[in-house]
Order: structure tokens, then C-alpha cells, then sequence
């Protein structure tokens, strides 16, 4: 009786188990079998975690109060020049003291996961999206349980570095409210973020290299990187807050397929034409040219400029046209500028008068 009754049972498994593999071709491989962590069986070693992870979050007041000082003990002014790399001292401090702060957060909060919290496998089946009462006390006994997994009532030492790690980020926010100021007048704008160093004359050269650039070179479809001559004048962050506003791009099309409003007639030389490099959205760098269409592409929101009509949005998220620099040639057959830049370049700011913006349509 009993080998039948045993018989009967294992050719059930056997055609449930043919079931299965007709519906799951892949057979459910469930929780591996659990290997317990050193911390887990030694207590040296879970202090030793412990004393890891407060010694990650410790770190962070020192670099937080490392970006306050730097902020205010280093001049804007000072610039690091290694090589090919040029930076703004202060700014590269305040990148590394606060990076690295955030980063020892992080890595604080994943040693503690791993080495410290409570270490165990859980499977659940999936069940309706609203949960029931008895569900909602049950999640809030596995929160309970959760805290008391963490061992931070144990460690507190854990979370005693914690908070003072994420405390102390509070400084940096508070140091940088001062660059609020000054008070953006047009005095002020004038002076900073609306000037450039382009002016009558001023040679249009190459890059990196600084060499001036014929007309004749440029061939038709060509776009070329460039930038002001007396810009090589310049060291330091002075150079490099320049360089930033003054970059500009040269392509040469055919006259004959280019729409050059009356009041721009004399600012092109033979099909060549000159823009800011900046895009009007955000201050992005742009050089996506697309010869055919004639069409200016920024990489990182798709804002595009057609550069055979003066520069005009004509898709994406910029709200107003590329400003065009105004060129001619030298005696000598180089490109230089015939003025400055009639309008401020880079992204759009609520001070800014827009009443010389060039619009589709402008003669």
C-alpha cells in the first residue's frame, strides 16, 4: 500500500515537473544558496568595516570646510597652466574638495550596505499594486526591522559620521550664495559678460595655433575654428574667461545660395561669413556643420541655425539667432574684423536688450 501510495506521488512530481518545463523552458533556478560575509562571522572584521565607513564620512567636513577655504583664500585670478591644460585654480579646488566629499558619501554608504546591514536573501511573489491594511502594518515592521538590520543603533558611531558628513555639505552651498552678486547693472554686464575682445582689425586666426587666415584659403563648404589674434596677449584666467566669450566659427558658402539681409552686406567677404561659436540656449560650444543645408547643429539640445540666412533658429530650444561677426580683409588678403560683436553673445538673460536681435525677415 504504502509503495503504491509512493509510486503515485513521485509520478505526480514527474508529470507536474514535465508541466513546468512545457511552460517555463527554463527552470526556475532559485536562491542561490547563501555565503555568509567575514563581517558576517567575524567581529574584528565588521568593526574594521565600521571603522572604514566613519572614516569616509569624517573626511567629508574636512574637504567641505577645504571648499570654503579655498573659495575665499584663492584668487579668481590664479590660473594652473600644465601643458596643453589651462584652468581656474579655484575652480579646480572646489571641484576636487566637493567632488571627493560627495564621492566618500557614496562610498561610505555602499561599504555599510554591503559589509555591515543585516545580509540575507528574500523572494516575494508579485502581488495586486494596492496593498492591504495588514500589508501596511507588515511594510512598517520590515522598516523597523530594517533600522534595527542597519546596526545603527548599535554602531551609532555609523550614524553620528553620517550626519555630520551630510551637514557639513552645508557649507559649500552657503559659501557660493556670495557669487549672487554684483548686481547685474548694465554697467556691470557691460564690463563682463557683454564684452568681447573683437574690436576693428583685430585678425581672425586659427585655434590653438594662432595662425591668421587668408580668404583665398577657405575653400566653399569649409568650416574653420577660430578665434582673435590678441587673444595670444592674455594669460591666465583673464585668457581663459576671454577665450570663452570670443570663439567664433568661419564657413564659406556659395554666395549665390546665402540670404544676406541689406544691412549685412558688407559683412561677409565672397560667401565667407563669421558667428560666434557660443550657442544662445545654454553656452554650448557648436561646430556641427551640415554643408548642404547650411545648418549650425548643437549637440546638446538640438537647437539648429541656418547659417546662409544670419544665423536664425530654425529648430530646437535657442531663442534667438547666432550673433554674426562682422569681417573683411586686410591689404595683406587676411580676415580681420570690421567691429565687435553688435550683440552679447552665449545664452539669454533677462537684463539683456534684445531690441538689436537680428530676426527673420530683417532687412
Amino acid at each position: 500500500m504504502c509503495e503504491d501510495v509512493a509510486k503515485r506521488e513521485s509520478l505526480t512530481r514527474e508529470l507536474d515537473l514535465r508541466e513546468d518545463t512545457a511552460r517555463f523552458p527554463v527552470a526556475d533556478p532559485g536562491i542561490e544558496p547563501h555565503i555568509p560575509r567575514l563581517t558576517d562571522i567575524d567581529e574584528k572584521a565588521a568593526d574594521r568595516a565600521t571603522r572604514q565607513v566613519a572614516t569616509m564620512f569624517g573626511l567629508v567636513p574636512l574637504l567641505a570646510i577645504g571648499f570654503v577655504v579655498i573659495y575665499f583664500a584663492v584668487p579668481r585670478t590664479t590660473a594652473i597652466n600644465l601643458g596643453f591644460f589651462h584652468a581656474n585654480a579655484q575652480h579646480v579646488g572646489l571641484g576636487l574638495t566637493l567632488g571627493f566629499a560627495i564621492l566618500l558619501i557614496g562610498m561610505g554608504a555602499v561599504q555599510w550596505a554591503r559589509q555591515i546591514m543585516a545580509d540575507h536573501e528574500v523572494s516575494d511573489e508579485r502581488h495586486e499594486a494596492t496593498s492591504s491594511p495588514e500589508d501596511r502594518v507588515a511594510i512598517m515592521n520590515d522598516v523597523d526591522a530594517g533600522i534595527e538590520e542597519s546596526q545603527i543603533n548599535r554602531r551609532k558611531v555609523l550614524g553620528y559620521s553620517l550626519i555630520g558628513a551630510l551637514g557639513a555639505l552645508v557649507l559649500p552651498v552657503i559659501a557660493v550664495f556670495a557669487d549672487l552678486g554684483p548686481w547685474p547693472t548694465k554697467k556691470v554686464r557691460a564690463a563682463t559678460i557683454e564684452h568681447t575682445i573683437w574690436s576693428e582689425g583685430v585678425r581672425l586666426v586659427t585655434d590653438i595655433t594662432y595662425e591668421p587666415i587668408k580668404a583665398a584659403d577657405i575653400e566653399i563648404g569649409q568650416l574653420v575654428n577660430a578665434q582673435p589674434a590678441n587673444l595670444e596677449d592674455l594669460e591666465g584666467v583673464e585668457f581663459l574667461q576671454e577665450k570663452a566669450k570670443a570663439a567664433i566659427i568661419i564657413v564659406r558658402m556659395n554666395p549665390n545660395t546665402i540670404k544676406i539681409p541689406e544691412s549685412r552686406k558688407d559683412w561677409a567677404v565672397g560667401g565667407i561669413l563669421c558667428y560666434s561659436k557660443i550657442c544662445t540656449h545654454v553656452g554650448c560650444p557648436i561646430s556641427l556643420w551640415e554643408q548642404q543645408t547650411h545648418h549650425l547643429l548643437c549637440p546638446c539640445h538640438q537647437s539648429t541655425f541656418d547659417l546662409g540666412d544670419s544665423g536664425v533658429v530654425v529648430f530646437g530650444p535657442a531663442a534667438r539667432a547666432l550673433p554674426q561677426l562682422p569681417i573683411t580683409t586686410d591689404a595683406e588678403g587676411y580676415l580681420v574684423a570690421r567691429s565687435g560683436f553688435t550683440v552679447p553673445v552665449g545664452p539669454s538673460y533677462f537684463e539683456r536688450d534684445s531690441r538689436k536681435d537680428y530676426k527673420q525677415g530683417d532687412n
